[in-house]
């Protein structure tokens, strides 16, 4: 593959949505491994949509893998249906795929990964939402490398 062949591939992102922030993830353009980008601090729908956009034009994002918080049961409980309500609208206003990522203890493993990693409390906090979505998205690439079970793709796609 030539170089200015793989700058031309297109690249998917991984959300993990929370009450203030959203942890934004970013794959590589051969959709192999994902790399944190940003948290965005939440002000409004209109404005997380607005910084959304903008990563989804710069990166030319073709799929996005948003993680939703299970119970340990695998049922949804209400912060997993306020991610299907963003979903929704998020679907209403960027017509892209969306596919469904169990996000069950992401969080807790990136934050012992940041404790073990000697990361400052005050530098955690400002980035676990990042390291999350990372995790959420590379979970979804490894399945997808792999081919996945067709049964479950289909229950993970919006």
């Amino acid at each position: 593959m030539k170089r200015w062949e793989i700058l031309l591939m297109k690249r998917i992102i991984g959300l993990d949505l929370g009450d203030k922030t959203i942890g934004v993830a970013l794959s590589d353009p051969l959709l192999l491994t994902a790399q944190g980008l940003k948290t965005i601090k939440r002000i409004g729908l209109k404005k997380d949509f607005a910084q959304i956009r903008q990563i989804i034009e710069e990166y030319d994002v073709c799929e996005v893998v948003i993680g939703i918080p299970k119970n340990m049961n695998n049922t949804i409980g209400p912060q997993g249906e306020k991610v299907l309500k963003f979903i929704e609208k998020f679907q209403k206003e960027f017509k892209l795929k969306v596919n469904l990522e169990d996000e069950r203890l992401t969080t807790v493993v990136a934050e012992r990964m940041l404790i073990e990693g000697d990361v400052r409390r005050s530098k955690r906090k400002k980035i676990i939402d990042k390291v999350a979505a990372t995790f959420i998205l590379q979970s979804y690439l490894d399945r997808r490398k792999k081919g996945g079970d067709e049964t479950e793709k289909q229950d993970r796609t919006f």
